[in-house]
């Protein structure tokens, strides 16, 4: 029998039902507010009372039970409804893998469109020192130089397509093709369709004329073991779904260069003299002695950059000007390229345990640190993985000038690779994703000059233009000249996290890696990934992430539009997911944080969330005492 209070009850609950659906359904429009970085301004979202969050109040969990107790056939469809739409919110917070490349590509879109004026106003800028240059033409090369890089890929092979490509382009596929080869398996595609190629962008310089070139395009890609034959490969592509991707193609050539139709390397001849020319390891003419990859006498590709990556402007290099004057062919392409093409052998070296790749083309200081690194790794029977490791940007962005001994040029490196370290005699682990962003600084003796006859090869002998081969010698194995020394050509120096090098290095000004219309860090997607995984990996450092750490962390992946299941795999990975994790109470900690301060900024101001967020990593950095003082410069 009722009672008069459920008499009562049962007269509004026809009111009382919807206005309780409207409240479950409350924190849902709050959240949902709240992704895609946007500011957190819901009143009535309970986790803004300080409070862990994200649980109901005792009552109401009371009152939902009894009322479904009492009107099963209308509360039941009203929590089904309440559990779809948690299950799409959660979608869209963690979108799938189609979801975020259909965004990715959307913004590579948005990076790489320009206008027909724009394109106009470039082509006419070469036809003032090459009357000759089509656009057509560099469309057409474009596409069929994408198709026979692609076939090259696949088949394991780039000599083909080897003439075509700048030096540590060439390098970087090398070391790819290794570095799948040492996981044990091969890419595998097919079906590839150009299905655009436009002209994005000129730069134009004293020394170098660089083209940009959109390639919109789509294909099949899967990978397979590495001891699968050509058909296999071939029959598991054509399992994959249909993918499209746009990449930027930068190609360089020496500004009043000519055009000459039907005489380039893919007609088979030289583009200096028009000889025949039929390839080989060193790039070089046998009639003219040209070197065809250089870039002085026909387009050479430089960079392949993904096209949510893209960037049109770059920002300021410090003592670039007073560089030039102790050497006036310094030009950043040569020097960027040759940066890239350390990076490359960097990455091999370290995949690979040794540093004889590195002796030609790297100071001995440089050496020593590396192979202390991996000799305590080999003492403990581990190595270093690289898996996937991919470019994003290189951008030289400063120099100090000693005239009485060695320039140094820092160079950014912005790149990711799914890495670790792991046993040497196993197959590699199931890794993430993560972005890096490190400084390279390279040395050379003052005074030295930039050997422009060499373009884009810039692994060659400063002394007899020979290419400089993977022995451990230090001298160049054709004329004996010592190498390594930075006595002719830029070599390695150091390799640093970007924070341990902005510590350590007063000299250069910071500010520039702060500026720039578009580039700008704080904007820069892997940027904010590299440091949310960065926070992740501090958190598990002390061996337990707690609840509202855990929290926490999920709030910034909101904000900072992160998918939440790579953060978990980061904070399961912990310190090792980097080389080198920001230590506690240091110059770099300081870096660290900084950067988060500016990250938070981006909106133009800090609310309660926000400095939560900083009060968290401020604590596991141990400068909750320096978090004030940050804001207040802000």
């Amino acid at each position: 029998m009722r009672t008069a209070w459920n008499r009562s009850l049962a007269h509004w609950a026809p009111w009382l039902l919807p206005g309780l659906g409207l409240v479950l359904l409350i924190p849902l429009v709050a959240l949902a507010r709240g992704g895609g970085g946007e500011n957190y301004s819901a009143p009535s979202n309970n986790r803004d009372s300080g409070g862990e969050g994200g649980s109901l109040p005792i009552e109401l969990i009371y009152w939902l039970v009894r009322l479904t107790f009492l009107y099963p056939h209308v509360m039941l469809p009203l929590i089904g409804i309440g559990v779809a739409g948690w299950y799409f919110y959660q979608r869209n917070l963690h979108p799938t893998g189609a979801t975020r490349r259909a965004i990715q590509q959307r913004e590579a879109e948005q990076r790489t469109t320009v206008s027909t004026r724009d394109v106009e106003g470039w082509v006419n800028a070469l036809r003032l020192k090459d009357p000759q240059f089509e656009l057509q033409p560099l469309i057409d090369r474009t596409q069929r130089l994408f198709l026979a890089l692609q076939d090259a890929w696949f088949r394991r092979d780039m000599s083909p397509v080897r003439p075509f490509l700048s030096d540590a382009t060439y390098q970087r596929f090398e070391v790819q093709l290794q570095l799948m080869k040492d996981q044990g398996v091969r890419d595998a595609i097919t079906d590839i369709q150009v299905l655009d190629v436009q002209l994005i962008g000129l730069d134009q310089g004293q020394w170098f004329d660089t083209v940009h070139m959109r390639v919109r395009a789509r294909m099949r890609d899967t990978d397979v073991a590495a001891s699968a034959s050509e058909a296999e490969a071939l029959a598991a592509a054509k399992r994959a779904s249909l993918e499209s991707f746009t990449e930027v193609w930068s190609f360089v050539r020496k500004p009043g260069v000519q055009t000459r139709l039907g005489e380039d390397l893919f007609q088979g001849k030289c583009p200096h003299c028009g000889a025949p020319f039929n390839g080989g390891a060193s790039n070089r003419c046998e009639y003219c002695n040209a070197i065809v990859n250089s870039g002085n006498y026909d387009w050479t590709l430089s960079e392949i950059t993904q096209g949510i990556e893209h960037v049109r402007h770059y920002a300021h290099v410090d003592n670039l000007r007073e560089a030039r004057e102790a050497d006036p062919a310094l030009n950043l392409e040569i020097l960027e390229d040759r940066a890239s093409l350390l990076f490359w052998k960097w990455i091999d070296a370290q995949s690979h345990g040794t540093t004889k790749r590195l002796h030609k083309v790297a100071a001995p200081q440089a050496i020593d640190r590396l192979d202390e690194e991996l000799g305590e790794l080999r003492q403990q029977g581990r190595r270093k993985v690289f898996l996937e490791c991919a470019v994003g940007g290189v951008i030289t962005r400063g120099f100090e000038l000693d005239p009485n001994g060695f320039d140094r040029a820092h160079i950014e490196v912005r790149w990711s690779a799914r890495m670790g370290v792991g046993p040497a005699n196993e197959r590699p682990p199931s890794l993430p994703t993560v972005p890096q962003r490190w400084v390279f600084t390279l040395l050379r003796k003052h005074g030295a000059r930039t050997n422009t006859d060499n373009g884009m090869s810039t692994n060659r002998c400063p002394q007899c233009n020979a290419p400089l081969t993977d022995s451990a010698a230090i001298t160049c194995d054709y004329c004996g000249t010592a190498l390594g020394s930075g006595e002719r050509d830029w070599v390695l120096a150091s390799a640093a996290p970007f924070e341990s090098w902005d510590a350590r290095t007063p000299a250069v000004d910071q500010t520039a890696f702060v500026q720039g219309p578009v580039d700008d860090v704080i904007t820069d997607p892997q940027e904010r990934q590299r440091l949310l995984y960065m926070m992740a990996a501090l958190a598990a450092s002390d061996g337990e992430v707690g609840r509202s750490e855990r929290k926490l962390l999920e709030l910034c992946a909101r904000r900072w539009s992160v998918p939440w299941s790579n953060v978990e795999m980061a904070l399961n990975m912990g310190p090792q997911l980097f080389t080198r994790l920001v230590q506690r109470r240091t110059p770099e900690a300081e870096v660290f944080l900084r950067n988060l301060v500016e990250m938070a900024l981006v909106d133009g101001r800090i609310d309660r969330k926000e400095r939560r967020m900083l009060e968290f990593a401020a604590g596991h950095l141990d400068l909750t005492d320096k978090l004030p003082e940050l804001l207040r410069e802000r």
